[in-house]
C-alpha cells in the first residue's frame, strides 16, 4: 500500500485539526502503552503520518476516555484490555494545535486476531522495548521511558 508523502500528511492533519477546532472547542485524544504477557509493547504505523506510534485516537462527544481507548485499541490492533488501564498522564499536544490534549494510559492487552493492513494502519505489531522498530517517534520513546520509570512524566506530548 502506497504511503502518503510528508507534505500531504501535514496538509491532511491540518484539515482534520481545522475541522475538529471548528466542531469542538478543545480536542482530546487517548493513547496507550499496550503490553502483552511477554512485556512487549504494541505499536502501529499509519498511512497518513510518518513513524511508529502507540495506538489511540480522538475522544468523541458523549464518550469517556476509557471508552474511546477500548474502541481505538480494538480498531487499530484487535486488542482487548486485560484488567483496567492505568492513567499515566494528560499531556498538552502543542505539536498538533494550541488546544489538543492526549490522555495517556498503560494497559495490559491481548490480541484477539492479527491486524491486517488497511488504508489507515500500514503495519502493526508487538516489539521488545530494547528492539523498537526504526522510525519509532521521539514522543513514543519518551512516553515508554516514562512508563518504565526511567524519567518523570512531562506535561507536553
Amino acid at each position: 500500500m502506497k504511503e502518503i508523502r510528508h507534505w500531504q500528511s501535514r496538509l491532511m492533519m491540518r484539515v482534520v485539526h481545522f475541522y475538529f477546532a471548528w466542531a469542538r472547542g478543545m480536542t482530546m485524544g487517548v493513547r496507550a502503552a499496550c503490553f502483552d504477557d511477554r512485556g512487549y509493547v504494541f505499536l502501529v504505523r499509519h498511512s497518513y503520518v510518518p513513524g511508529w506510534h502507540m495506538p489511540g485516537g480522538g475522544i468523541e462527544r458523549n464518550e469517556t476516555a476509557e471508552d474511546a481507548l477500548v474502541k481505538e485499541l480494538r480498531e487499530e490492533g484487535n486488542l482487548v484490555i486485560v484488567g483496567r488501564p492505568a492513567l499515566v498522564q494528560v499531556y498538552f499536544n502543542k505539536a498538533a494545535t494550541r488546544r489538543d490534549h492526549v490522555v495517556f494510559y498503560r494497559a495490559n492487552v491481548r490480541q484477539t486476531a492479527p491486524r491486517a493492513p488497511d488504508r489507515e494502519i500500514v503495519e502493526c505489531g508487538f516489539f521488545a522495548l530494547d528492539a523498537l522498530p526504526e522510525g519509532t517517534t521521539a514522543s513514543t520513546r519518551r512516553r515508554l521511558a516514562e512508563v518504565a520509570g526511567e524519567q518523570q512524566p512531562d506535561q507536553v506530548w
